[in-house]
């Protein structure tokens, strides 16, 4: 193990671009750490009390590394861009133009990443908008569970206008700088580079999380703990590379002088080809109610404005209660479903195989292979999907039924986690083989 690792820093093309990823990810963790300008201090810190549950919230701050409770300049953090990733590939499947964009490689890509980057910004002004008005008038406090709740958590507190354009502008031009500094990883260090700023973020404060832990239970249920974060990590691992391979044949043919096909090949479907994209849409989702009833403005106690407020802090944003955990699941299992059937058209794949001469063997081409796919694809699904929800509420079961306030490493973080560091050291692996250097992977 220890001599593979020494081989990583012995090419020293590979060592500088992990090195330069490293210091654009310390560059981001030292953004993280720079608050907005105009913003009250004490306000903050009841802020980040409100953030520190596990609700809609508390997955922004996730997500932020921490940024979104301190509102510094990364609080959008790289969920714009991820929100407009996840809509341009919906409307691939809608609009002609972006699916014929799709199908040109690398010049098409090229395109439909310079309209991700101006749908991110969009999203990120919308966002930082709503977030200003909302939290710097004091209107947030619909968003916090009745137990979490600090009255008049006002950001602003000399008002919002004209301090207000400048936390907005700075809100933006964060997120601008975040997937700047993405794309600079993508291009010159190693690996994904939003996909790296989403991992530092949820992993930054895993140290932190388990010494709280330590501090509060005993050594016994600390153990406990640790063991089940192994055995999470292990079962992720293991779902993570599963999939189902489709046989597929092709049927020999002359072209000129030269005969083709006749080789055996297969269709890799992932069992859990989502990732996280369902959380991130079930969260979403638990967030409109809350919108909306802040939108309706202040009750004054009674009427159906209370009776509202009163069952979304019951049901909407407590998470330590059933209907919400239940709620929160079903809706993942949903998403899933309605994430994959976008992801991966049978349609597309049954005639793509007959142009090019292949076929499932012992499944007729055409209408056939394509029942026959969206049965596979939907039957991987469910369990797939069974164990992202699973998962996802781990950390609201412990802290429902057994009082572990914070389960670091569960739910979000440990699927986005392990998929990133897993296509990390792909790539590190394949690094060192084309140099003829053993390789990472065993």
């Amino acid at each position: 193990m220890f001599s593979n690792l020494k081989n990583i820093f012995k090419v020293a093309d590979l060592r500088n671009k992990i090195l330069f990823t490293l210091a654009l990810v310390a560059l981001y963790r030292f953004g993280v750490a720079i608050r907005v300008p105009g913003i009250d201090n004490e306000a903050v810190k009841q802020f980040q009390e409100g953030v520190k549950s596990q609700g809609a919230l508390g997955f922004l701050d996730l997500f932020s590394g921490g940024a979104f409770g301190s509102f510094s300049i990364f609080a959008l953090g790289i969920m714009p861009y991820i929100t407009g990733s996840i809509i341009m590939q919906v409307l691939g499947v809608v609009i002609p133009k972006l699916e014929k964009l799709q199908q040109e490689g690398a010049v098409g890509q090229r395109k439909i990443t310079q309209y991700t980057r101006y749908l991110a910004i969009a999203i990120a002004l919308l966002q930082a908008t709503g977030l200003t008005f909302i939290f710097g008038n004091g209107r947030g406090n619909a968003f916090f569970s009745a137990a979490q709740r600090v009255p008049n958590v006002k950001l602003l507190t000399n008002g919002m206008w004209p301090r207000g354009y400048l936390v907005i502008l700075t809100l933006v031009a964060g997120t601008a700088v975040l997937m700047w500094i993405g794309e600079l990883i993508s291009q010159r260090g190693i690996g994904n580079g939003m996909s790296l700023l989403i991992m530092a973020s949820v992993v930054s404060r895993l140290p932190y999380n388990y010494y709280s832990i330590l501090q509060s239970k005993k050594w016994f249920i600390f153990a406990l703990l640790v063991a089940l974060s192994i055995g999470i990590v292990i079962a992720v691992v293991r779902v993570d590379i599963a999939q189902r391979r489709i046989p597929v044949q092709f049927a020999k043919r002359v072209v000129g002088r030269r005969m083709y096909g006749g080789q055996n090949t297969y269709i890799p479907l992932k069992v859990n080809q989502s990732g996280v994209v369902p959380i991130i849409f079930a969260s979403s989702v638990l967030l409109l109610p809350v919108l909306l009833s802040n939108m309706l403005g202040a009750n004054d106690g009674t009427g159906w404005r209370a009776w509202i407020q009163r069952n979304i802090d019951t049901y909407i944003v407590n998470s330590q209660n059933i209907v919400y955990i239940s709620l929160f699941a079903v809706m993942i299992v949903a998403f899933a479903y309605f994430y994959n059937s976008i992801a991966f058209d049978p349609i597309r794949q049954a005639d793509q195989l007959r142009r090019q001469g292949g076929f499932i063997p012992g499944i007729r081409p055409g209408p056939q292979t394509e029942r026959y796919l969206a049965k596979a694809v939907n039957r991987i699904t469910l369990p797939g999907a069974v164990f992202v929800a699973s998962i996802a509420i781990l950390p609201y079961i412990l802290l429902w039924a057994g009082g572990v306030r914070s389960f670091p490493f569960a739910g979000t973080t440990v699927l986005i986690a392990v998929g990133v560091a897993l296509e990390l050291m792909r790539q590190i692996d394949s690094q060192l083989m084309l140099r003829n250097y053993e390789g990472f992977l065993k």
